[in-house]
C-alpha cells in the first residue's frame, strides 16, 4: 500500500471533545461510563453509556441548520472543522472535485427518526419534519459534510457494524494510493444514546447490566467481563498521499501503511471462536504495509468484552506473532469511554496516534484478571514506550474483520 499521512485530527467523545482534552483524559486512565441522564432509562437492562453532555459548545453549526440533522452529522461536523484545522487546511483553496469523505457507522440517525415517528404517530403525517427522510439515513453525515465544505469527489458510507469506520480509512487509503482524490476526511461517528438505538443494542444481548457500577463495567478480556457499555462521539481525520503532504510542509502526525479485510462466513451475528480469519485479516495488513509482526511496537485490540469476541481475538493475534504476543503490549482505550459501534474503529486509531506521539500506552482500565492468556495486557495505567509501528483491530457483527497497520509520523 502506497504510505498515507494523517495531517489532522478531530475527535468527539465522551472522554473529551478536542484531541488535547481527549488525551488528557485517556492517559489518565479515567473513566466517563456513566447511568444515562438523556431520558429516563432506568427500565432498560442496560442503561450506562459514554454519554457526551457538552456538544453545543463547541459547535461551528447554526441554530437553523441544526434542525435538520441528527446528532451522528452534528458530531460529524465538529470533528470534520476540528481536522481541517488541526492539518492546517483551508478547504475554498482545494479543487472540490479532488476532496472526498470516506466515514462509517453503524446504525443511521435515530435520535432524529424517533423523534419524528413519535410526532407522526401522535399528529399524523402534517407533524413529521420534511428534513426526516434526509436526516436518518447512514450516509447523511457524508451528505452535510459535503454540502457544508463544498465537497464534490468520489466519496463513501461504509455500514459495516463496529468495523465500519476502520475499514472507511482503510478504503481511503486506498483510494488516495490511486492518486484518485488529493485530499479525504475519513473516519466515523455514531450517536446510539436514544431510546431506540439502547433498546437495539440491549436486544443484541452483548451489553454489560452492572449498572450499579458504571466506571467499572466495561471490563474487556477479565474474568468478570459480562459485555460492552456503548458510547457516542466521531472521530475523523485529513487524509493526504505522503508526497503531497511533505511538498506543503504538513505535520504528519501518522501513516497509514496497511489494510486488511476478511469476513468468517460462520454466523450472521456471531463471530469464529479460532481467530483464523482475524487472524488473515491481521496479516493482510501486515504484508501490505511490509511490515513483520515482530516490528508492531503496539496493538489497540477491539475488546468487545463478550466470551467468543474476546476470545477469538487473542487466538488471532497468538496466532499471527507467536511468541512475540506476549511482549508486544496491548491494550484497549475504550473500556474508558465506551464502544462507540461504527465509530469505534476510527477514534482507536486516532488514540494510537496520539499514543505514537507521546510514546505511551493508554491502559484497559477494570482489567483485574485476564480471562485470555497470552497477550502483554496493559492495565489500569498508562505504560511508557516507544512506539514507531502500531496495529489497530476493529470487528463487528457478522464476523467482520478488519486490521489497519499505521506508523509514526515524520517532520
Amino acid at each position: 500500500m502506497r504510505k498515507i499521512a494523517v495531517t489532522g485530527i478531530g475527535i468527539v467523545a465522551p472522554s473529551g471533545i478536542g484531541k488535547r482534552q481527549f488525551w488528557a483524559n485517556i492517559k489518565a486512565g479515567r473513566s466517563f461510563v456513566k447511568k444515562i441522564t438523556r431520558f429516563d432509562a432506568q427500565d432498560y437492562p442496560s442503561h450506562i453509556a459514554g454519554q457526551i453532555d457538552d456538544l453545543d459548545a463547541y459547535t461551528h453549526v447554526s441554530e437553523r441548520l441544526l434542525k435538520k440533522m441528527d446528532a451522528f452529522s452534528h458530531m460529524a461536523l465538529i470533528a470534520s472543522e476540528m481536522a481541517l484545522q488541526d492539518a492546517g487546511l483551508e478547504i475554498q483553496k482545494e479543487d472540490p472535485n479532488l476532496v472526498g469523505i470516506f466515514l462509517g457507522n453503524a446504525i443511521g440517525g435515530w435520535l432524529y427518526a424517533e423523534t419524528e415517528l413519535r410526532d407522526l404517530y401522535r399528529e399524523g403525517r402534517e407533524g413529521v419534519s420534511p428534513y426526516m427522510a434526509s436526516a436518518w439515513f447512514p450516509a447523511a453525515p457524508q451528505g452535510q459534510v459535503s454540502i457544508y465544505y463544498g465537497i464534490k469527489g468520489f466519496s463513501k458510507t461504509v455500514v459495516s457494524d463496529r468495523a465500519s469506520s476502520l475499514m472507511a480509512l482503510g478504503y481511503a487509503g486506498k483510494t488516495l494510493g490511486k492518486d484518485k482524490l488529493n485530499l479525504i476526511l475519513a473516519g466515523g461517528m455514531e450517536a446510539p444514546v436514544t431510546p431506540y438505538a439502547l433498546l437495539c443494542c440491549n436486544t443484541y444481548g452483548c451489553l454489560s447490566k452492572n449498572n450499579d457500577n458504571p466506571q467499572s463495567a466495561y471490563r474487556p478480556f477479565d474474568k468478570k467481563r459480562d459485555g460492552f457499555v456503548i458510547g457516542e462521539g466521531a472521530g475523523i481525520v485529513t487524509l493526504e498521499n505522503i508526497e503531497r503532504a511533505k511538498a506543503r510542509n504538513a505535520n504528519i502526525q501518522a501513516v497509514i501503511s496497511g489494510y486488511g479485510t476478511t469476513c468468517d462466513g460462520k454466523d450472521r451475528i456471531n463471530p469464529e471462536t479460532d481467530g483464523r480469519e482475524l487472524a488473515r485479516a491481521i496479516q493482510m495488513a501486515l504484508d501490505d504495509a511490509q511490515v513483520l509482526p515482530e516490528k508492531i511496537d503496539y496493538i489497540s485490540l477491539d475488546g468487545l468484552a463478550c466470551d467468543d469476541w474476546d476470545l477469538g481475538e487473542v487466538s488471532a493475534i497468538k496466532q499471527v506473532f507467536g511468541d512475540k504476543a506476549k511482549t508486544i503490549p496491548a491494550s484497549c482505550p475504550k473500556s474508558m469511554f465506551g464502544n462507540l459501534l461504527g465509530a469505534s474503529g476510527a477514534v482507536d486509531m486516532i488514540t494510537t496516534v496520539l499514543s505514537m506521539e507521546h510514546n505511551l500506552v493508554p491502559p484497559t482500565i477494570n482489567l483485574d484478571e485476564p480471562a485470555n492468556n497470552g497477550l502483554n495486557f496493559i492495565k489500569k495505567e498508562a505504560k511508557e514506550h516507544k512506539i514507531n509501528k502500531a496495529l489497530v483491530i476493529s470487528r463487528g457483527r457478522g464476523g467482520i474483520n478488519s486490521a489497519l497497520v499505521i506508523e509514526k509520523g515524520v517532520r
